[in-house]
């Protein structure tokens, strides 16, 4: 047992110092939930959001605008004093809508006069461009891996201490960067990419700088704080791998932008904390084209670092969010630049992966220490505490220190070892168990093998004496069935009848005690007391008769689709509570767990009366007093087979809302005055009872038509006595 639990625990540390990508995806969505339970909380800041959104496109047209109004967006933000204008998006290509564009695509087609009038049209990237030239503005470019020796503009400002980031950051041959006449009047071109390790569809991170071909390029966010600031440059720390703070390899430590000093990684990426996308951040682009608004849009815009972006579904720019959020990816960048201003940041330390490696090993060897001592029990209850331990302590750091470590895998871990500590013991315990099920699972209900496998000392020979409901079923008419059908289909006839019919008595908590052919036999309160076994018992007779219904309405046995003789199935159900004497009965090789007693031949004889009586389903005197809630109806005293004295059976109709319904009430109280009737001998008035009844209940046509049988009979036999007595 401990030679398994320390291979498993080597097993599962080797495997979290390796970290492969699940693992590292498990851990991030552990990071994920904890934003979830604590996201940042918004603070107004700088930063603002104009929005290029469905209202914007349908007012102004559809997206690519033309330069010249893109010009007419940052002149109006310049105007209105914005700090820095930010692009997240590029240019790449010459506006389509610009006169010299229309001029090539018209060829010769056009006069000269045309031609020459579109040559002195001003061109609308030149336009575009004069105004960038005027204004704050940061373009963006994307890193791309293509065969094109395209870059963007070369970076100014860019200064680094240590081993040149370039070296060790994830390299890109090239990039998608914006058009060249509007690159150089730029105040900042910033890399609008998110991190290469975001494969899954979040977001959990935004470099800071990135490398393109040799080259080292700050950001988005990080360009827009350095226009916004007006700083010369950014200053980047690294260290060295051969250096006195080597690590094995070389890694930023410090980005400084102006007056700020984001917490990154080493591969400079900013760990993004969000808080819920707020509509205070935004303002849709159109009204920054209407004059009106102008006025009110100034406190807004004064001051700020506006981002330009899109969340127009159309345009394909909505990320999601480690809060399940999706939004418009310039939130992302401007999200970013809150946390940079206020200094509100995530962080994974260098030394987390080396100290869940050590807690995953630590807590594992406790649990292999603690169970010879303490037992599995003890030893779970203790890996629950470390467990708990464990993920508040993470939670803690968290929510005080924005520090991000995993519980999730050391806490897996010492479960597996546990389990695997204890697998022998459990292999051997569920061998002796699974001799049980297999001498017994074919006799016994699976509630009563369970408790045999817990308590083997039960399979013995004897029982006891307990109060019972017992159920019997038999179907109607199954001779003429039998004689229209093949072996084969007779088997299939029964499989789909009596599987749904035992379902139903178990789904109450009944044991089936067997199968008799066409019968089924069953009973409650053994081996598991049910106190209310009388109601369970007739809530499962009601649903048997229900199964029926819904198997002839199908045509399940397919009789109707045969044309047979006999086109629905029925059956007759008698139940009856009493003492009855419940135990493991047969010899000391072969015996079943079945129950005897008069009780169950009265129930038996019950189920015998159901034709005679015309009903399907009766109960005795002691099975309605028990269940008083149901609906019920007195069927009179029938004489059963045995019994010297008739005894009073009562057809059950519904359960309790039946009997709360007054279509039973109304039902009822005829039937009442109908039996009282009966007991005075008044036939007249039972006779008008009768009838009554019967129009009001019409469905029970063979209940009530089998009743006017024993009426017309009692009064047969009982007139002659009256007519010699008159003699006399």
């Amino acid at each position: 047992m401990a030679v398994v639990a320390c291979f498993i625990l080597a097993f599962m540390t080797g495997l979290r110092a390796a970290n492969p990508d699940f693992l590292v995806a498990l851990r991030e969505l552990t990071f994920d939930y904890y934003q979830r339970i604590k996201p940042r909380e918004y603070q107004p800041a700088p930063v603002r959001i104009v929005d290029i959104d469905e209202a914007s496109i349908a007012e102004i047209g559809q997206w690519p605008w033309p330069r010249t109004k893109l010009a007419e967006l940052v002149t109006t933000l310049t105007d209105l004093g914005a700090a820095a204008i930010v692009f997240d998006m590029m240019f790449s290509e010459p506006d389509r809508t610009s006169p010299r564009q229309l001029q090539k695509s018209l060829g010769e087609d056009v006069s000269d006069a045309v031609l020459q009038g579109l040559k002195s049209l001003p061109d609308h990237d030149e336009t575009f461009s004069r105004a960038i030239a005027e204004a704050p503005v940061v373009l963006g470019f994307a890193p791309s891996e293509g065969v094109s020796e395209r870059t963007p503009a070369k970076p100014g400002g860019i200064a680094y201490g240590g081993d040149n980031p370039a070296d060790f950051l994830e390299p890109h041959s090239s990039a998608v960067a914006s058009l060249e006449l509007l690159e150089r009047n730029a105040s900042g071109i910033g890399s609008i990419s998110i991190s290469a390790k975001d494969l899954e569809g979040v977001v959990r991170r935004v470099p800071l700088i990135v490398s393109v071909a040799g080259q080292v390029y700050p950001g988005l966010s990080a360009e827009a704080l350095r226009v916004a600031q007006g700083a010369q440059g950014i200053i980047i720390r690294t260290t060295s791998a051969s250096g006195e703070q080597a690590t094995g390899h070389a890694a930023v430590t410090t980005i400084k932008i102006g007056d700020f000093e984001p917490a990154t990684t080493g591969a400079g990426e900013l760990w993004l904390y969000y808080s819920a996308d707020q509509p205070d951040r935004y303002v849709s682009a159109r009204d920054l084209f209407n004059r009106e608004k102008l006025e009110d849009i100034l406190p807004f815009i004064e001051g700020q670092i506006v981002f330009i972006g899109t969340s127009a579904a159309g345009l394909r720019d909505i990320r999601t969010t480690s809060l399940g959020d999706q939004v418009p990816g310039v939130s992302i960048h401007a999200q970013a630049l809150e946390q940079v201003i206020f200094d509100q940041f995530l962080s994974r330390p260098d030394w987390a992966d080396g100290l869940e490696v050590l807690v995953t090993f630590v807590v594992g060897a406790i649990v292999i220490i603690a169970l010879p001592a303490i037992g599995s029990l003890g030893t779970a209850i203790l890996g629950l505490f470390i467990i708990a331990g464990l993920i508040g302590g993470s939670i803690y750091l968290f929510w005080d220190y924005g520090f991000l470590i995993d519980p999730v895998y050391p806490s897996l871990t010492s479960v597996l070892v546990l389990s695997a500590s204890t697998a022998l013991l459990f292999f051997l315990t569920e061998r002796e168990k699974k001799f049980v099920r297999q001498a017994f699972g074919q006799y016994l209900s699976p509630d009563l093998v369970s408790q045999l496998e817990e308590t083997p000392e039960q399979l013995k020979l004897g029982g006891e004496i307990r109060p019972m409901t017992i159920l019997f079923m038999d179907i109607r008419g199954f001779t003429p069935i039998s004689e229209q059908l093949t072996p084969e289909e007779l088997v299939s006839f029964l499989n789909t009848l009596l599987s749904p019919l035992s379902d139903a008595i178990q789904a109450e908590g009944g044991t089936i005690d067997k199968y008799i052919g066409d019968s089924i036999m069953a009973f409650w309160n053994a081996p598991l007391s049910i106190p209310d076994h009388a109601e369970k018992a007739c809530r499962a007779g009601l649903a048997m008769l229900k199964v029926v219904d819904e198997l002839n309405a199908r045509d399940a046995f397919g009789f109707k689709a045969r044309n047979l003789k006999t086109q629905n199935v029925q059956i007759g159900i008698g139940l009856n509570s009493g003492d009855a004497c419940v135990g493991n009965m047969g010899s000391a090789r072969r015996f079943n767990y079945s129950v005897i007693g008069d009780a169950v031949n009265i129930a038996s004889r019950i189920e015998s009366s159901c034709k005679a009586v015309g009903a399907e389903l009766l109960v005795s005197a002691e099975t309605r007093d028990q269940a008083g809630n149901f609906a019920f109806l007195e069927a009179g005293e029938i004489p059963l087979k045995g019994k010297s004295e008739p005894v009073k059976l009562f057809a059950l109709l519904g359960d309790e809302a039946v009997k709360a319904s007054g279509e039973f009430r109304e039902l009822e109280g005829a039937h009442t005055k109908l039996v009282q009737a009966v007991e005075k001998a008044d036939y007249e008035e039972a006779s008008r009872e009768l009838t009554h009844a019967w129009s009001i209940a019409p469905s029970l046509a063979d209940f009530y038509g089998r009743f006017q049988d024993r009426l017309e009979n009692l009064q047969a036999v009982r007139t002659p006595e009256r007519t010699v007595r008159g003699q006399d």
